[in-house]
């Protein structure tokens, strides 16, 4: 048999090259989901404005319209969390992610019950803060969380003392120890607020770790909102119909207005749906330094709204305190990484724009010259009588 009877007794036929053979793949069909057209940017901007917005709304209304009623704007915010959670869940797929969570009653009690109810101290200390200090004296305070997150995860037992630890966190402990003595109005009853505050954020933080820590209870920030809020709400509830409900007048709440309750409300409960959808969107480094650069612009709206003096010594403190913070969070070897990256984008940026790139330089280097040397800060010549004279006739003494 010749070769060419071989070929067609083997039934093959032959094909013209170029010919596309109709097969068909169905992955490679499957139409690709569209991807997002919102740069990150805009997330995180929206989540800086509203977490800044959330702090100097409720320090305006507790401070500057005299609502002088901290747990009952805890619970205020609280109680409308709940309700919005409740009708996003029935009429939204933003909190689907509450169907794999897998929630009981017992669960409910020995987790998110005592879990709530350190959140909920958190809040009312947090709140009752804004009678005694500015925001940016806060916000200072703030940045010792870290710190109170670790000590308490020791004492816990969740986690080994190590103090290689303690001590990359030392830095946030002594900028916030200089900040303080560089504070010009401290008050020590809103320091203690402060602090009691910090302290049960850290407590919360550490029973979330320990107790929801598994993969079937997993929350993204909504989620955990619609199981928190309402616990928290009534023991937040509890606590005003005792303490501040007696005292408040519905004239003081007319004086602040429906309106700017709704908003103030309103502007809380975004923030929660800001982060779910910032999650995933950005890089440990940026949630790290936006936080940062959120804390210096409440700092910065302290000075602008409320004329809040800072002393150089203060801003020194802030910014070995924010360091600190920046190195716990990212360590030391990641550290390096952006630095070298930094560096060569620095090396490349003065190689196309020079001359930018100086005026840059001696900016940078006055501005930090002016802080330095107390250019925020009141002159020596500041009259502290007035203050002498409040807290005097506040106690009942002769100044």
């Amino acid at each position: 048999m010749g070769a060419d009877e071989k070929t067609r007794s083997s039934g093959e036929v032959a094909r013209p090259e170029g010919t596309i053979l109709p097969t068909v793949n169905p992955e490679a069909q499957k139409p690709e989901p569209p991807k997002s057209t919102i740069h990150p940017a805009v997330y995180v901007a929206t989540w800086i404005g509203l977490s800044s917005s959330v702090i100097l709304f409720n320090k305006w209304i507790l401070d500057t319209l005299e609502f002088r009623y901290p747990v009952i704007l805890t619970t205020y915010h609280l109680t409308f969390a709940t309700v919005a959670t409740q009708i996003m869940a029935r009429y939204t797929s933003l909190l689907d992610g509450r169907k794999t969570v897998k929630m009981t009653g017992r669960v409910y009690l020995r987790a998110i019950v005592p879990i709530g109810f350190f959140f909920s101290l958190s809040l009312i200390c947090g709140n009752l803060t804004y009678l005694y200090l500015s925001v940016a004296f806060i916000q200072m305070l703030k940045a010792t969380t870290p710190v109170a997150v670790l000590l308490s995860s020791w004492v816990m037992g969740i986690a080994a003392p190590n103090m290689k630890v303690l001590m990359n966190v030392s830095a946030i402990v002594v900028g916030v120890i200089i900040a303080s003595f560089g504070e010009i109005k401290f008050v020590w009853i809103g320091f203690v607020y402060q602090i009691g505050g910090i302290i049960f954020e850290a407590i919360r933080l550490n029973l979330v770790q320990a107790l929801l820590s598994s993969a079937e209870y997993k929350m993204d920030p909504l989620v955990s909102l619609y199981y928190f809020a309402p616990v928290c709400a009534a023991m937040n509830g509890l606590v005003a119909l005792f303490w501040e409900i007696p005292k408040v007048s519905m004239t003081e709440v007319y004086h602040v207005g429906l309106g700017t309750f709704f908003l103030n409300g309103m502007c809380a409960f975004l923030l929660n749906v800001s982060v779910v959808f910032l999650i995933g969107k950005t890089s440990s480094l940026v949630m790290t330094l936006c936080g940062v650069l959120k804390d210096i612009l409440l700092v910065a709206a302290s000075m602008m709204i409320w004329g809040t003096p800072i002393s150089g010594l203060q801003a020194f403190g802030y910014s070995i305190a924010l360091c600190g913070m920046i190195y716990y969070k990212l360590g030391l070897d990641a550290l390096k990484g952006y630095a070298a990256e930094g560096g060569r984008q620095w090396a490349e940026f003065g190689a196309t724009r020079p001359v930018l790139r100086k005026v840059i330089v001696i900016v940078a280097a006055l501005f930090f010259i002016f802080v330095l040397f107390g250019g925020l800060a009141p002159s020596y010549a500041t009259d502290y009588a007035p203050y002498v004279n409040e807290v005097a006739s506040k106690y009942g003494w002769n100044a």
